[in-house]
């Protein structure tokens, strides 16, 4: 479970990124994070994942403060960043043997997790050469494979779809829902709103670093009265 309590965020001086935000993410449910572009998502995700400092509020993951029990808390989501350009002079097979070392995966284990994910993938015959060869797909393929190799019971996930084949789109949005239905936690930002309505259980929406609403998509249409698509009711709640 993801617990964040009324947090705040601010860049310049009395303008607020992030305004007030309050949101619980269940155990057992894929929850989309949608807003238009600057409207608060990565700056959210970034204070969720300890990467921001949090102005006022904290956040909890699985009872583990951000704030104040980092480590404990980290131990506890696996995280995809927005920009998969990262450790661009390892190898793919020195990357995720960082992160199995980082998240003290079983050396027993290790080896038989990262052939079973990055075969999935279809990054395998890939792993001997560095990241920085690769092209944007396949580098969002191993921060995805790094991010899950230790099993985390939390996911955060921004923007992970983004230049995944459709094989690789479809292989993870199968992930999730197996995820989600063994009692974990999805949370995961989207601008693909078709996404967001075939996988999720619940949405947040959030625009100009406020929470304007939260709940399921059948919730969305009885509260603004629209018998139409998730894109059309996304675009009247943020419009002006």
């Amino acid at each position: 479970m993801i617990q964040i309590n009324n947090i705040s965020k601010s860049y310049i001086k009395g303008k607020k990124s992030v305004d007030s935000l309050s949101l619980e993410i269940k155990d057992g449910e894929i929850f989309g994070f949608l807003g238009p572009n600057g409207a608060g998502k990565t700056t959210t995700i970034r204070m969720m994942t300890g990467i921001l400092n949090i102005d006022e509020g904290d956040i909890l993951i699985d009872g583990k403060s951000i704030k104040n029990e980092p480590l404990e808390a980290k131990k506890r989501f696996g995280f995809v960043p927005d920009s998969p350009d990262m450790f661009l002079r390892l190898k793919g097979i020195e990357y995720l043997m960082f992160m199995a070392d980082i998240y003290d995966v079983d050396i027993s284990k290790r080896k038989e997790k990262i052939e079973t994910l990055t075969k999935k993938f279809d990054i395998y015959k890939e792993l001997n050469n560095q990241i920085q060869s690769y092209s944007h797909g396949m580098r969002q393929k191993i921060v995805i494979c790094g991010a899950l190799l230790a099993e985390p019971k939390n996911w955060i996930l921004d923007e992970p779809m983004t230049g995944l084949d459709p094989k690789s789109s479809y292989d993870l949005k199968e992930m999730m829902r197996e995820h989600s239905k063994s009692g974990k936690c999805v949370f995961f930002s989207t601008h693909v709103l078709e996404v967001a309505e075939k996988i999720c259980d619940r949405v947040g929406i959030i625009n100009k670093g406020k929470l304007v609403f939260v709940g399921t998509f059948e919730e969305m249409k009885q509260k603004f009265k629209e018998q139409a698509s998730l894109e059309k009711l996304f675009l009247e709640i943020t419009e002006e």
